[in-house]
């Protein structure tokens, strides 16, 4: 099983360890599932370091008792945010310190398993922690980022523009992220923030290619085999 990320330009490797995730943290996600309030808090979820798949990976769902476990798989791209130390009670202004550098990942959510979860307001980690569900590229260190906070990215799929958004519309931004995870839960060294999407998720068909990508800086190639 795969946990090690690639740095850009480096020969180095980046062990993953931790996975925090963050929900509605665009407004117009939040809008595209017909909710109109923005979370006071941030929104948290986590997936095992199994969920990672490598830049060109090939994603396939798990079967369980000779059957896929989901037949409706959403695509939810986010900037990443990784973490070079061990560090709790973080204040905002010496959020940077902490970071190593930058990726794009894709959430991959089951949304049929995530829905019925809901329904019955049972905890829906399958929905969002399944093997293979953080497809994530190699990672660009903080040096290489003047501004993390305005930076484009974007998702095509088979060559069509899917999602495409700027930092800057973060509702909660990556500094008040660090700030609130390293207090409540402390960070370590080697952890993962997927830091929300914007609108325009969307369900993935088998053979999907998909390609993300930061601010022309990075991409994330991966196929989705179903």
């Amino acid at each position: 099983m795969n946990r090690i990320l690639n740095i850009s330009g480096s020969n180095e490797k980046f062990r993953v360890n931790n996975i925090f995730c963050i929900g509605k943290n665009y407004f117009d996600h939040i809008k595209e599932f017909g909710d109109e309030k923005a979370p006071i808090s941030p929104v948290i979820f986590f997936k095992p370091s199994t969920s990672i798949v490598q830049n060109n990976g090939i994603i396939n769902i798990p079967e369980f008792n000779g059957k896929k476990i989901s037949n409706n798989v959403h695509y939810e791209t986010e900037v990443v945010v990784a973490i070079d130390n061990d560090c709790r009670n973080v204040k905002e202004s010496d959020a940077t310190e902490n970071i190593f550098g930058y990726g794009i990942g894709i959430d991959l959510t089951l949304r049929d398993v995530q829905s019925d979860a809901k329904k019955l307001g049972l905890p829906w980690g399958t929905s969002k922690g399944f093997f293979n569900s953080a497809p994530v590229s190699d990672l660009l260190t903080k040096l290489n980022i003047t501004d993390p906070m305005n930076l484009d990215f974007s998702l095509e799929i088979n060559n069509t523009i899917k999602q495409f958004s700027n930092t800057s519309l973060m509702i909660i931004n990556i500094y008040k992220l660090i700030s609130y995870l390293s207090t409540i839960f402390g960070l370590s060294k080697g952890d993962l923030i997927f830091t929300g999407t914007p609108e325009g998720v969307g369900q993935l068909k088998q053979g999907d290619e998909l390609r993300a990508s930061l601010s022309g800086m990075l991409e994330l190639k991966v196929r989705f085999n179903g």
